[in-house]
């Protein structure tokens, strides 16, 4: 093999060993928004396919499925199983921090800012009409001055909310320096981590964050529908109060008013779950949970720092070069996230030239981002740049 094929061979390579045969999107186009979707792996595919053939079969394996995706994003993420919630999304995440908190009684003060998720930003605008005080730090630079942010932080203060890698452009928060502000004047810090469970290490207990959440259908390579909640243990019901019921949030449920029925006290008795059930109130996804459980068993198999190194490697050429086809780059050069954001002048004219490379990345408003997985090859990467140019 001469030099010139050797280097061919080295760009054409994926990430990492067999990762773009087990993704079948990589037959079809030029995938380079993972932060916007990750496609399914093959191997989370047949998880999925084993779960339904099960089902037709008339076995109920759910229940156990959700406790292996809860273990396994527990062990992803540093803390106990016993502190994740199921949920359906990273918002409804946010809406039990918000409800469980008392926010809905329009007393005190959440501090944000504007590069946390919209979704975030709309529930507390939405908050803000019952006499919330919202206070949104403003971007400088395409970053958040934590200075500024924990000054923003008083005694009045409910909530600090932030997304700690941002979906405009991969910013990440001093999430330490904004729960010792939070803890000190006694509020509590929520972090969206879509943007980086899955793809940048992250330890919830070493950062001191009170609550997190995400969806699976991003970084953590699962379906939409399905997501995690942390609330740390110390605050379980006596600081986050449960805001919605239902029979999710107990065991060993008996009827005693029936004819019949077990003697007991009262009509029924039943028994707490506790734990991250206390704010579970009806069914979760139990083809969520299968597609989470094998995903995520999956990334811990591979380890999220080798594939924060091996995103980075393509991250920093695209970072580099893009720039200097004419799209200036919002993304802080030290961003340890896979991915790499810019200003577009005309965002038609851009994704029509991408679509006909058949090369996909996000275009909205006027910015583009580009988020690398797994699967992806620097060959990915410089017909990516071909296309812009």
């Amino acid at each position: 093999m001469n030099r010139r094929s050797l280097l061919a061979g080295l760009a054409a390579a994926p990430m990492l060993p067999a990762a773009r045969d087990e993704f079948a999107v990589t037959a079809n186009k030029t995938f380079l928004n993972a932060a916007g979707y990750y496609p399914l792996g093959r191997h989370v595919q047949t998880a999925a396919e084993r779960y339904l053939a099960q089902a037709a079969s008339g076995v109920d394996s759910g229940e156990k499925l959700l406790d292996s995706a809860r273990a396994e994003f527990a062990m992803l993420t540093g803390v106990k199983a016993s502190e994740i919630t199921l949920i359906q999304s990273t918002m409804a995440g946010e809406n039990i921090v918000a409800a469980g908190l008392g926010l809905h009684s329009g007393k005190g003060n959440v501090v944000t800012d504007e590069l946390h998720y919209h979704g975030g930003l709309h529930l507390y605008e939405s908050l803000a009409k019952a006499g919330l005080e919202v206070r949104i730090i403003k971007q400088r630079d395409w970053r958040i001055d934590t200075g500024e942010f924990t000054r923003a932080i008083g005694k009045d203060t409910k909530l600090a909310a932030i997304t700690l890698v941002s979906n405009i452009n991969g910013y990440e928060h001093d999430a330490r320096r904004i729960a010792e502000a939070a803890h000190r004047n006694g509020a509590f810090l929520y972090a969206d981590v879509i943007q980086c469970a899955g793809c940048v290490p992250l330890n919830l207990r070493e950062l001191d964050i009170d609550f997190a959440a995400a969806s699976t259908y991003k970084w953590l390579m699962g379906l939409r529908g399905f997501g995690f909640l942390y609330v740390r243990s110390e605050l379980q019901g006596r600081v986050l109060r449960p805001a919605q019921f239902g029979d999710r949030q107990y065991d060993d449920f008996e009827y005693h008013m029936f004819p019949g029925a077990v003697p007991g006290e009262g009509r029924w008795s039943k028994h707490a779950a506790g734990g991250g059930r206390t704010y579970e109130t009806g069914n979760v996804s139990a083809i969520g949970a299968a597609c989470a459980a094998e995903s995520i068993r999956h990334i811990r198999s591979i380890g999220v720092a080798k594939i924060q190194a091996e995103a980075l490697k393509l991250v920093d050429r695209i970072r580099k070069e893009v720039p200097k086809l004419g799209y200036p780059s919002i993304t802080p050069p030290e961003s340890k996230a896979p991915i790499a954001a810019f200003l577009v002048k005309d965002a038609a004219a851009t994704r029509e030239k991408l679509r006909k490379a058949n090369v996909d990345v996000k275009i909205k408003w006027n910015q583009m981002r580009v988020s690398p997985g797994i699967f992806n090859t620097m060959e990915d990467v410089e017909r990516l740049l071909r296309a812009l140019a």
